[in-house]
């Protein structure tokens, strides 16, 4: 009796160590605090408002919304959806000290038409990338999009465990990576036309 019970304890501390921890909302939606903003374009408005309880993104000037702290193993969970007409923007993960335009990081793509491609930037290592620039990789989301129409609302949920990332876009399993930082910053990326960001929760995960 004593054997199972050590060994039925050990199974359960495993367990504990695997489970994630409560969720952290990143965005409280009524301001940007706890966001640092970097655009290309310092003397222009910034991109990045908040209204009706969203981030809304204009598009330009070029930039991102990083978090003010860096993580580690974390979930996180993203919904967006774009005003007027499809465009392009991205969930940048793991990106590396420093505030210039082009980090390094994992950018996760949200284009319309590609939401789920993984893009390498700036150096930022990735396993089984295809070069597609002087200083972009990229590897490719699976199969068919299964994004919604324009309008709709959109749900991202990237995991970043170790050096593997993983990505599905509105339940489906869109990409994975390995070989990336284990640390980093996130952003809200604009780029190209306006969207919207709402529920911006992260999830820290045990080891």
């Amino acid at each position: 009796m004593r054997f199972f019970y050590l060994l039925a304890l050990a199974a359960g501390l495993v367990s504990c160590g695997q489970k994630a921890t409560s969720p952290v909302e990143l965005f409280n939606g009524e301001d940007l605090a706890g966001w640092v903003a970097v655009t290309a374009d310092s003397t222009a408005a910034s991109p990045f408002s908040v209204a009706d309880g969203c981030i809304r993104v204009a598009g330009e000037p070029f930039g991102y919304l990083r978090t003010a702290e860096p993580y580690g193993d974390y979930r996180l969970h993203v919904e967006w959806r774009w005003i007027g007409r499809p465009s392009n923007s991205g969930l940048f993960q793991r990106i590396q000290e420093g505030d210039g335009i082009w980090p390094t990081l994992i950018e996760c793509q949200l284009e319309a038409g590609n939401a789920g491609d993984l893009l390498s930037l700036n150096g930022a290592p990735i396993d089984g990338a295809e070069p597609m620039g002087p200083s972009v990789s990229i590897l490719k989301h699976r199969g068919e999009s299964s994004e919604r129409p324009v309008g709709e609302w959109n749900e991202a949920e990237i995991e970043c465990r170790g050096d593997r990332i993983t990505v599905r876009i509105n339940g489906v399993l869109q990409n994975e990576c390995t070989g990336a930082h284990t640390r980093g910053y996130l952003a809200l990326q604009s780029e190209g036309g306006p969207l919207e960001f709402r529920n911006v929760r992260l999830t820290p995960l045990g080891e």
